[in-house]
């Protein structure tokens, strides 16, 4: 411990000397000696010093050129500073800085507060300045509102309502922006507007990369609403889900099931997949296949077909029905039968239904034969006689009625009319007549 003390005594003196020679003044050193010429640079060093803060309490001595500094300051810096200021003085041949940084509370807070009621008188100045550039902000804002408010000529211009407070969004972020230009230009601060700028540009992207999903879904209903793949009451099939269209949201294209359920399918996914509009022509067709057996006259079977179709009162004429030979299995070989009807009027699946019926009945009353494909192993003892078997006795049965029966699209209305109570409701729809079909 004594070694370490005896090193530090050592060392104090050099750290001193070298303070003290720190930017010390360089130049030639007169040989003349003047009394008057170290009043005449105390006197200057004092004035200069009166004149800055934290040097109050500093003493200034001057003889044969060097001056010697005493006393204390605020802080470590304006010690420093004081070996470049009187440097500069002319005449000066060397300076002795023994100004030390005070300990004394008092001393050190005094210019703290000096500064603190400053800035209180700079605020107190600049109320009146503020009170303005709030007012101007406050002004245009408002304005801005006011104007978005109009139904007119947003609500024209625009598709859809979906799109006009899109447009009102617009003018309400533009008019804020202008008025926080103009705020600033009052205040003199417009420098600090880039820098607004950029943090909201930088917030901007991050929360774009975080709700990525939500603004793709935002800019599909978007599209969805300028181009519109839809009307309400059209049967779509999206992604495997049919059902009747209810309405198209800023978010989701909802759906009426068959089933009767709601069916909520993202716009996102929606602008993305492929979509069947199955309403958008009111001419639809239907198809269904019957197997016959191969050794079956299928140039009569086929014109038995037609003239069945044909016959059909809910079966339109252009396009015509037409039948054609699949596919050939195993067992049968297989009819392809399809014909046109108006859905607008027509249940589709009814109309399919009883054409399958009729001509069933129609090719049983001519004797074709619709052989069923399966396949029977017997063995040589239960090989059946071919003697006929007797039949159990009772009533034969009645042959099928060839008489159509009713297809109109009851079903069809009825789910309409629940479409068109449930879009009578609150929710917003972005479908509108007025809107370009795709």
């Amino acid at each position: 411990m004594r070694l370490l003390a005896l090193i530090f005594c050592l060392l104090l003196p050099l750290g001193a000397a070298a303070q003290n020679t720190t930017t010390q003044p360089t130049g030639t050193i007169t040989i003349q000696e003047s009394a008057a010429g170290d009043r005449a640079i105390a006197k200057r060093i004092r004035d200069i010093l009166a004149e800055l803060d934290g040097y109050a309490s500093v003493e200034v001595a001057v003889a044969a050129g060097i001056v010697t500094l005493t006393g204390t300051t605020v802080d470590t810096q304006k010690t420093k500073q004081l070996n470049d200021l009187v440097g500069r003085i002319e005449g000066v041949v060397a300076i002795e800085n023994e100004v030390a940084e005070t300990t004394d509370v008092a001393d050190r807070l005094n210019p703290v507060l000096d500064r603190f009621k400053a800035r209180i008188a700079q605020a107190v100045a600049f109320l009146p300045l503020a009170g303005i550039a709030l007012a101007v902000f406050v002004g245009i804002v408002l304005l801005g509102f006011f104007i978005a408010r109009w139904q007119q000529p947003w609500n024209r211009i625009a598709p859809n309502l979906f799109i006009a407070d899109i447009y009102r969004q617009v003018i309400r972020m533009l008019f804020i922006i202008a008025a926080l230009v103009l705020a600033l230009d009052i205040v003199g601060a417009t420098a600090l507007l880039s820098g607004i700028l950029g943090a909201a540009g930088i917030v901007g992207l991050a929360i774009g990369f975080a709700v990525r999903d939500t603004v793709e879904n935002f800019i599909a209903s978007i599209m969805l609403s300028i181009r519109q793949p839809f009307r309400p009451n059209d049967t779509i099939e999206i992604e495997g889900d049919t059902g009747k269209v209810i309405r198209l949201t800023s978010r989701a294209t909802i759906l009426l099931s068959f089933d009767g359920n709601h069916i909520r399918i993202p716009n996102a996914t929606v602008f993305k997949s492929r979509i069947v509009n199955f309403t958008r022509n009111a001419e639809r067709r239907f198809s269904f296949e019957l197997g016959m057996a191969p050794d079956t006259d299928f140039a009569a079977a086929r014109t038995l077909a037609l003239e069945t179709l044909a016959a059909l009162p809910f079966v339109l004429d252009t396009p015509e029905p037409s039948v054609w030979i699949e596919t050939i299995g195993d067992s049968t070989i297989s009819l392809q039968l399809a014909a046109w009807v108006d859905q607008t009027d027509t249940s589709i699946d009814l109309a399919r239904g009883e054409a399958i019926r009729l001509t069933i009945a129609a090719f049983d009353r001519a004797g074709f034969v619709m052989p069923e494909p399966t396949y029977r192993l017997t063995r040589p003892a239960d090989v059946p006689s071919k003697e006929p078997q007797p039949q159990t006795p009772g009533t034969p049965a009645a042959p099928p009625s060839m008489a159509p029966q009713d297809v109109d699209a009851n079903a069809e209305k009825a789910l309409e009319q629940i479409i068109d109570q449930e879009r009578a409701g609150t929710e917003s729809d972005l479908l509108t007549d007025r809107a370009a079909n795709e």
